[in-house]
């Protein structure tokens, strides 16, 4: 079987890393900011942030039509530092917190899935976490 290609994907939010991670990691924030357009919501979360937990993210069309889970298990959990997970189809994801001077950069690399375009995860998944950055900022 051939490797799957990574993407890469990365931000600055200028708040305090403590803040970062929590927005990243609690539910009740999560549900704020994980969806790539307006049209879409993330109306439910469950994260179990453990070696060997889970985590299901709801990601519905606001109109309905369409909606699916996202879901994986947490293989790496360093507070503050890194977490990094399954998703479940087996794609590995790996997310790096680096405490700057005047905020945080956030690095998320995925494997690519057989779907859709590199550019179109990237778009996707960048816009998400563009959405993420605007969470933390406003808090």
């Amino acid at each position: 079987m051939e490797p799957r290609q990574q993407i890469t994907i990365k931000t600055i939010a200028h708040a305090p890393i403590e803040k970062v991670w929590d927005i990243w990691v609690k539910p009740e924030y999560i549900q704020q900011w994980n969806f790539a357009s307006a049209d879409w919501a993330c109306p439910s979360a469950m994260n179990d942030l453990r070696v060997g937990g889970t985590f299901n993210y709801r990601m519905e069309a606001k109109d309905k039509s369409f909606g699916f889970d996202f879901g994986g298990t947490y293989t790496e959990v360093v507070p503050l530092s890194r977490i990094a997970y399954i998703i479940g189809d087996g794609r590995k994801v790996r997310i790096d917190f680096e405490k700057l001077d005047d905020g945080v950069k956030v690095t998320e690399t995925f494997e690519a899935e057989d779907v859709n375009s590199i550019d179109k995860q990237r778009l996707g998944w960048q816009s998400i976490l563009d959405n993420f950055t605007t969470c933390v900022e406003s808090k």
